[in-house]
């Protein structure tokens, strides 16, 4: 139990042993005028009153269950089975950490396991670990394995400008310091038929995205073998739920496979907790940050499931370390691991189907208005972009008068693509919310 100091001298003793004569010395580098703030609180109120006032705040928020929504820009709104949510919710699972002990861990063991399974399905790789925090984490822990696949002697990193604006800058972040080059981000100019020529001896990793960030389908089976040619290593960002019926990237020669796998029976939780997943080719699973788990068989016979080739020990050794990750995001492996599972292969490819067909007949729709053009003519998955004659920000605004959550304005990102949205359109979207968008951006430019 702690010592409390109980009279003037025991705290002029305590005081005097950690070198100041007064308790406020302490806050010598607290700006004065923060130091001891009066906090203007309101008056207590009873627990029947708070919950009142913190419903009423509630339903002044624009959320999915009331308004048609169209922004994706890497989050999208799909519907969740309820048993996703049953399951999650099991107490086994919801207060469970890190299964260090696997005699009393198999169940948690397993069901990374399959979630792992899943995962090399879909990617159609060798190996998958489980996982990271987010796409744009996964993103950057394959550039960190492709340094030290390369040991470090290959400084150059490509990446497509198609890939999400925020994972190219956590990648940056990430990196910061290590003397990098990365190049291929700066401008939609440098399309992905441009990116080779970027690729020189010297290039440890190239990345592209698939659908990419404006929903464009590309295939890279090209600009993998001429990046495998000087060397480089290849990374495909994936859009899980077009994996239902897109071919997928091991189908490239993808070395890595990385995405988030938000789609995957997590909603939208206001940006987060989401999920990273992480997936590549058995060469190159002793370089994986995260956890693994493997299966095999006990002394008498029975299986068994273990984490296996890289335990936390080998996340904590500073500069040694392959990758300071050492915390995965269990939860909501598990969840993508339960949609997976309860969906399957033909329920998985309906709903990328329902996506495709949906957000074709939208661009049809919104791509006939007067004033607005699509921006690009090749194909695409459930994101388009648009043209818009006035600014995004406006229309956006004007849309939430007829309850609905407008497109993400591209013009952030892409100096070029000023008045651009990017639209997105998912199973949930009606064929009625899609002609309400149509008929409200008509109405909200006319004029």
């Amino acid at each position: 139990m702690a010592y409390l100091p109980h009279t003037d001298d025991d705290r002029r003793a305590m005081l005097a042993a950690i070198g100041v004569k007064r308790i406020e010395d302490l806050y010598e580098a607290v700006p004065k005028a923060v130091r001891f703030p009066e906090l203007d609180l309101p008056d207590p109120v009873s627990e029947m009153e708070i919950m009142d006032e913190l419903q009423a705040l509630s339903e002044s928020n624009l959320e999915t269950k009331h308004f048609a929504c169209f922004l994706g820009a890497g989050a999208y709104n799909h519907f969740i089975p309820s048993v996703v949510d049953h399951i999650l919710r099991r107490n086994e699972f919801y207060t469970a950490y890190t299964p260090y002990q696997p005699e009393i861990s198999q169940g948690t063991l397993q069901s990374v396991f399959e979630y792992q399974s899943l995962i090399c399905n879909l990617t159609g790789m060798d190996v998958s670990n489980a996982s990271h925090y987010d796409g744009a984490t996964s993103l950057a822990e394959a550039v960190i394995m492709a340094l030290s696949h390369h040991r470090n002697k290959r400084t150059r990193i490509v990446l497509s400008p198609g890939i999400h604006p925020h994972y190219r800058q956590v990648v940056r972040t990430y990196c910061q310091g290590a003397g990098l080059d990365i190049v291929g981000d700066e401008s939609l100019s440098a399309e992905v038929s441009k990116l080779v020529s970027l690729v020189d001896d010297n290039t440890a990793l190239v990345a592209v995205q698939y659908p990419d960030f404006l929903g464009r389908i590309e295939d890279f089976t090209k600009l993998c073998a001429a990046s495998h040619e000087r060397g480089a290593l290849t990374c495909v960002v994936a859009n899980p739920i077009s994996l239902g019926m897109l071919k997928p990237p091991a189908d490239f020669g993808a070395d890595v496979v990385v995405g988030d796998g938000q789609p995957l029976g997590i909603p939208l939780s206001y940006g987060g907790p989401y999920l990273g997943f992480f997936a590549t080719r058995e060469a190159y699973v002793r370089k994986i940050a995260g956890r693994i788990v493997g299966e095999t068989l006990d002394t008498r016979g029975n299986r068994g499931y273990v984490l296996t080739l890289t335990p936390r020990e080998q996340h904590i050794r500073r500069e040694k370390a392959t990758s300071n990750i050492c915390t995965n995001q269990g939860l909501m492996a598990l969840a993508a691991a339960v949609y997976l599972s309860i969906m399957g292969k033909a329920g998985l490819r309906k709903v990328a189907e329902l996506c495709y067909h949906k957000a074709h007949y939208a661009a049809e729709k919104i791509g006939s208005l007067k004033g607005f053009r699509l921006w690009s003519k090749g194909p695409f998955f459930h994101e388009f972009a648009v043209a818009c004659p006035k600014s995004v920000s406006e229309i956006n605004e004007a849309l939430l008068d007829y309850d609905i959550l407008g497109g993400y304005d591209l013009g952030q990102d892409y100096r070029e693509l000023e008045d651009h949205m990017l639209i997105a359109v998912t199973e949930v979207n009606t064929k009625e919310e899609m002609d309400d968008l149509a008929e409200a951006l008509q109405e909200v430019t006319r004029g």
